[in-house]
Order: structure tokens, then sequence, then C-alpha cells
């Protein structure tokens, strides 16, 4: 894939819980390295990055410069987030699925949700299963 980076990163993992007000130390709480790699699938050929643009998934926690990871071999549920194609156009929204009806919800009320009309050139490309940010 064209502009693919492949690349590994794991971390300590604190198992105690981190509280925001006095610190206490962590020592004696870690726990064997956690591969975000590994925590996120990232590696496996089904799954991709893509960075989130636009606002309409904020009510979920997708805000523009995120990074959202994508599985293309997870089945879209009712209720999920999706990388999806609707006519040549590429969007980020809730999957929801009423009988036959398809519709992209966006987590903003500042944006429409999209009846997907029976017609269309529809495919979803991916559930999102997870995020980043960098501050």
């Amino acid at each position: 894939m064209k502009g693919e980076v492949r690349t590994s990163a794991s971390a300590p993992l604190v198992t105690a819980s981190v509280a925001c007000g006095f610190p206490s130390p962590a020592e004696d709480s870690l726990e064997r390295p956690l591969d975000l790699n590994e925590l996120h699938g990232i590696g496996a050929p089904s799954v991709f990055l893509v960075r989130v643009a636009g606002e309409s998934m904020t009510g979920r926690g997708l805000f523009p410069g995120d990074i959202a990871v994508v599985d293309k071999a997870r089945r879209p549920r009712s209720g999920c987030i999706v990388v999806a194609c609707l006519n040549g156009d590429f969007t980020m929204k809730t999957y929801l699925k009423r009988g036959d009806e398809v519709i992209l919800k966006a987590e903003n009320p500042a944006y429409p949700d999209i009846t997907v009309p029976e017609e269309a050139d529809f495919q979803v490309w991916g559930v999102v299963t997870g995020s980043s940010r960098v501050f």
C-alpha cells in the first residue's frame, strides 16, 4: 500500500490507577510491556490507520487530527463506527441498520445523518476499533 509505514512500539504497562491529583509511587505496579501494535491489531493485514478530518464524530470522541484504527475484517453492526464510501466519497459515521435501511449517523448535532439510498454505490471499508490523539 502506498504511503504505508510500519513501526513497532511497546511501553511498560502500569496496572495501578493513576490519580490526577497527588502523585503516588507506582514502581511495584509494573506489568509486562504493553505492545500498542498488538493492542490495536496493527500489523494484521486487515487493519489500517486513518487520520480523522472534520467534526461530525466529536460526540463519540473522534476529533480532527486523531488517528483511527480501522479493521476491514470486522463486519459492521448497528451502533459501531465505520469508514464507508458512499458514491465515491469517504466518511466516518456511526452505522445504523434498521431493517433494510442503512443510516450513517453523525455524532454532532451540527451535521446531518445520511440515509443511504438503495441505489447508492455504498461500501463499508472497515470498523473503527480504536483511536489515538497526540497532544
